[in-house]
């Protein structure tokens, strides 16, 4: 066996089962497992996915919401024992990979992202002159 067939190997044990599949854009409900003294509890936390990095066992992801008018992050890697389960509260539209943009944003346009679901609009008729 090669190097990498053993590495692969060892990299597909760590690898969750089943992931929940969202997007940049999407604002969702992380619940991560907490240690406190000798007990562990679930705490949730909710916002919106600004970026996605890396793959397979070294993908992670970056959540920002706002907590009290400050604007707090925290990267969590997608395949990590401490996340228990992921919630898509509801998805977002976005044209781009990278939500960086949202950090100079102050009140709800900080935590704004269009709809997925868009209503059919009417097309474009030019006007003739």
């Amino acid at each position: 066996m090669n190097a990498q067939a053993i590495l692969d190997k060892i990299e597909n044990e760590h690898l969750k089962k089943s992931v929940t599949r969202f997007n940049v854009g999407d604002t969702i409900k992380v619940h991560t497992k907490v240690m406190e003294g000798g007990k562990e509890r679930i705490q949730a936390f909710q916002g919106i996915v600004i970026a996605r990095r890396g793959t397979s066992l070294n993908s992670s992801f970056t959540v920002r919401k706002i907590s009290y008018g400050e604007g707090v992050e925290r990267v969590f890697p997608v395949h990590s024992p401490a996340v228990d389960r992921i919630e898509i509260v509801s998805q977002g539209a976005v044209r781009r990979a990278k939500l960086y943009y949202l950090r100079d944003r102050i009140g709800k346009k900080a935590t704004k992202v269009k709809a997925a679901a868009r209503s059919a609009a009417t097309p474009r008729v030019p006007v003739e002159s």
